[in-house]
């Protein structure tokens, strides 16, 4: 069997051109998703960012992935850990979102609100979910850097029964939102 040379349409872009930042944002602003918020522990103590770029690859083994931007001053110590934790967030850990996303803001000074792992990494009470994970791959990719994580140990505070709306907290617009049962398509 030959196969045929596979040209691209006429309205494919040649390899090497973009879209515009601007038009790349303006699509992606109405494609919503999750909200997480990462940690680590590095020379100078505890660091978290807010993050809407996790997604589960794998469930055997079970990884991860998700991107930091080298814009955030937590990036560098994302990046050197080996174990992070991972917060998968919904609706009533808003604060903590909010947090994680605010520059200059420190997250830890409420000692009340989280703790060491025995493993040493930080981690946020009572959160809906987050997984310990040992970082398995580093990628580059433009401003950001692309992490790939294997879950390690998994705490599920807020556990939802198949078909259940809960309440996950997205990001969708520039803004928050809560997912329920008003946001279900049958």
């Amino acid at each position: 069997m030959t196969s045929l040379p596979h040209a691209a349409p006429e309205s494919t872009p040649a390899i090497g051109t973009s879209v515009s930042a601007d038009d790349f944002k303006r699509a992606f602003r109405g494609h919503p998703g999750g909200i997480a918020v990462i940690t680590a522990y590095g020379e100078n103590g505890p660091v978290a960012l807010t993050a809407s770029s996790v997604s589960s690859v794998s469930a055997d083994p079970p990884l991860l992935i998700f991107s930091v931007s080298a814009l955030s001053s937590a990036t560098p110590t994302i990046i050197a850990a080996d174990t992070i934790v991972v917060h998968l967030l919904d609706a009533e850990d808003i604060s903590l979102a909010r947090a994680g996303a605010t520059s200059g803001l420190d997250r830890f000074a409420d000692t009340s609100t989280w703790s060491r792992l025995a493993t040493g990494e930080p981690v946020y009470h009572g959160v809906r979910a987050w997984l310990r994970c040992k970082i398995v791959s580093r990628m580059d990719a433009g401003g950001s850097t692309v992490i790939a994580a294997q879950a390690l140990q998994v705490d599920v505070e807020r556990d939802l029964e198949p078909g259940e709306p809960g309440a996950a907290l997205v990001y969708h617009n520039r803004t928050w939102h809560r997912l329920g049962e008003h946001s279900r398509l049958d």
